[in-house]
């Protein structure tokens, strides 16, 4: 099961962030497109693992990241089932669907758990490239 405690944490990410940046004022922002490449493996494992009936929920899982962080995530206004679809519960009325739940989830989490090392991999071959790229090495 995928915690919080098991996201991969980058030492000196901020430094090295500030670094792209003094030598090249647009050279930071290909950091998060690195960081978003590394979370796409994630999506494009777990995507075919979701059931489809309209293909919402399916379509609906993707990269999304900030300065700072990068996450999968999946559902939204137009898929607002799709947590009890990967952890399960009651919806309906009167609860009357149930789904068993599993705390780990279905798709993401274990999706992201079994491809841990290969994110890892990708994420800091995309560094090291832009470091390069950037003449910091």
């Amino acid at each position: 099961m995928a915690r919080a405690s098991d996201a991969i944490t980058v030492h000196g990410l901020r430094e090295f962030k500030t670094a792209l940046r003094k030598f090249d004022g647009e050279s930071h922002k290909k950091l998060r497109v690195a960081q978003n490449d590394a979370a796409q493996l994630v999506v494009n494992k777990a995507r075919p693992k979701v059931p489809v009936r309209s293909g919402k929920a399916r379509n609906s899982m993707r990269v999304a990241s900030t300065q700072t962080a990068t996450r999968v995530r999946a559902g939204g206004k137009r898929v607002p089932y799709y947590p009890w679809l990967d952890f399960g519960g009651r919806v309906g009325k009167n609860n009357s669907v149930k789904r068993p739940f599993l705390k780990s989830g279905r798709y993401i989490f274990p999706t992201y758990s079994a491809n841990k090392a290969k994110v890892q991999e990708i994420l800091a071959k995309r560094i090291e490239e832009l470091a390069r790229e950037s003449g910091l090495m």
